[in-house]
């Protein structure tokens, strides 16, 4: 099981551009770290970087689990979770055949993927095209993975901003039971996260410490 990640030293680069440098980051199991800072900073980048989706320029990403120093391929292939400011749904296929597929893809088995769809009120919807879904019912679909195919870390795109009040507070009670059976979050927001958390500001500076 995932238990801590180690950022060192990092620096990421997007096309010509610097987006910064010298970032060092510890969380550790239980712990939900939220990334601020203007769009264009670094925070989607710095969230792929850690999923392994982008290189970074210099520095380490390093993954511990319970025995020590994970493999970053194995820490990633079966430790954590991203899901993204776009939820990467298929439009014509029906959410439960969504979910079902990630959930299958990612670990989980049917039965954890309808667990995971009542958790999120997503049962009278399972049936509907993603298409005729509107932007916070295709975000739960997408966030129904976290708990079907439970993984320690969780890294998340706005994860709140489509969400209405009630889905909101309902996800943020999703979020603490994570954190509570030792789950990590890394997430990038503009809207503070509804658990107690590290904020780190990115890319106004060169980050040390």
């Amino acid at each position: 099981m995932l238990r801590t990640i180690r950022i060192k030293d990092l620096g990421l680069v997007r096309g010509e551009r610097r987006l910064f440098s010298g970032l060092n980051l510890e969380i550790q199991a239980g712990q939900a770290v939220a990334l601020t800072g203007r769009n264009g900073a670094g925070k989607t980048s710095l969230l792929r970087a850690v999923a392994g989706l982008l290189r970074s320029a210099e520095g380490t990403i390093l993954f511990e689990g319970e025995a020590g120093e994970m493999e970053a391929e194995a820490a990633r292939a079966e430790g954590l979770h991203m899901v993204g400011h776009h939820d990467g749904l298929k439009s014509t296929r029906s959410a439960w055949e969504e979910l079902l597929f990630q959930t299958l893809w990612t670990g989980g088995s049917e039965a954890s993927a309808r667990a995971a769809a009542s958790k999120l009120d997503l049962d009278r919807l399972l049936d509907l095209e993603v298409r005729r879904l509107s932007a916070g019912q295709r975000r739960r679909v997408a966030l129904a993975r976290l708990l079907a195919s439970p993984r320690s870390l969780w890294l998340l795109d706005e994860p709140m901003a489509p969400l209405d009040a009630g889905h909101r507070e309902g996800f943020g009670a999703l979020m603490a039971q994570h954190l509570a059976g030792g789950g990590m979050i890394l997430a990038a927001v503009h809207d503070p996260l509804p658990v107690p958390c590290q904020v780190v500001e990115i890319g106004a500076q060169d980050m040390q410490g």
